[in-house]
């Protein structure tokens, strides 16, 4: 079984809709959210309603930092994450509220655990951002395989069977073979809002049969979205971001 990792969505419809379609041309059906729905962009309702339709029809979802700061005290963002998440809140309905606020933050399938920032401790969104920061989630969690979002920047690191962390090189549109020797950790780049320097939507698909992940990049009308954000009143530095993928 396929599954497609999606995270960091961040109210992006035309990056979201960009790889839906990726997926729907590659036939996967089975999808998972690692959380930030909302946040940074500016369609929040369309992509909350779209990620709660995923989630009848079975896929799962995740709570990630900015979905949390809907419901909750922001101090953890920053002055233009917090100035959109103020501004998100009043469009969302009740039933919104209440999908984000109850999203849970973590989902484990098989030997596969799903959370938004780390393993450690999911509610504290901390950031993996090397081997150091990596080795937290293998000592905290037992999964063979994490699948992390939150940095906005791919990633992929090993723990041999001696508790050593190492970073791996990501290569994207090729499978990496999940060798059963090591246990794996994925931070998955972020559809809505990429800062790989490429302006392009990211996601991962984790092939459960092949024991493969594969990471990918899917072009999208950036300026669209730019031009979606700047109509809003939105801080002009996301626009920019958007343009320039960091």
């Amino acid at each position: 079984m396929r599954v497609a990792i999606l995270t960091d969505i961040h109210a992006n419809r035309e990056a979201f809709e960009a790889v839906l379609a990726d997926l729907a041309a590659r036939g996967i059906s089975r999808i998972g959210v690692l959380g930030d729905v909302v946040g940074y962009g500016p369609d929040p309702v369309w992509c909350v309603e779209r990620v709660m339709a995923l989630v009848q029809d079975g896929a799962f979802c995740i709570k990630g930092n900015h979905d949390s700061a809907i419901s909750t005290v922001a101090e953890h963002l920053n002055t233009a994450a917090r100035q959109v998440i103020n501004w998100t809140r009043p469009q969302l309905s009740a039933p919104h509220l209440a999908f984000l606020e109850n999203l849970p933050l973590r989902h484990a399938q098989d030997d596969v655990l799903f959370v938004h920032a780390s393993a450690n401790d999911p509610s504290d969104w901390n950031y993996i951002t090397d081997a150091n920061r990596a080795m937290g989630s293998f000592r905290a969690a037992s999964a063979r395989v994490i699948m992390v979002g939150h940095r906005h920047v791919a990633a992929l690191y090993t723990c041999d069977l001696d508790d050593r962390v190492k970073a791996q090189t990501v290569t994207v549109g090729q499978p990496v073979p999940l060798i059963r020797s090591r246990r794996w950790l994925a931070v998955v780049g972020a559809v809505g809002q990429p800062r790989d320097g490429v302006a392009q939507a990211n996601y991962a698909i984790l092939d459960l049969a092949q024991n493969e992940l594969t990471f990918r990049r899917v072009p999208y009308d950036v300026q669209k979205t730019v031009g979606k954000l700047r109509a809003a009143g939105l801080p002009e530095p996301l626009a920019m971001r958007l343009n320039w993928g960091t």
